[in-house]
């Protein structure tokens, strides 16, 4: 079993937890990180290692509010991986929640969906006042 990913989150990049033994990755906030690819590194190698290894689902469970280009091409990288497990019969899937404000992550959100033929929720947030 590889050791779950505890990464604290910062103005510029998502807090990413994983849990091998509930099989969840989670991430939440901005990601605009200086070096996204050794960020969403850390989280594909996990995300391989999790379904190379555990037989149980992964949920991807998102609340980003903003991505940049490398960001959204390291989000693709893990959206990918997912949609090679699904085509082998695996159990994936994806939770993307968001501020109900915040229209351009929605329509960021949808566009992910389009590429995916695996469970892909995308669900509006009301803002807390």
């Amino acid at each position: 079993m590889i050791q779950d990913l505890n990464i604290p989150g910062s103005p510029s990049t998502p807090a990413i937890q994983t849990d091998w033994q509930t099989g969840r990755l989670s991430m939440q906030g901005d990601s605009y990180p200086e070096n996204a690819y050794e960020l969403f590194r850390q989280v594909t190698d996990w995300t391989e290692a999790y379904l190379a290894h555990a037989s149980a689902p992964l949920t991807l469970d998102l609340e980003l509010v903003y991505l940049n280009t490398s960001s959204v091409k390291g989000m693709m990288d893990i959206f990918d991986l997912l949609e090679d497990a699904h085509q082998q019969g695996r159990e994936v899937g994806v939770i993307w929640r968001y501020d109900s404000r915040n229209e351009r992550i929605a329509e960021l959100a949808e566009e992910f969906k389009e590429d995916c033929s695996y469970p892909f929720a995308i669900t509006a947030m009301q803002a807390a006042p």
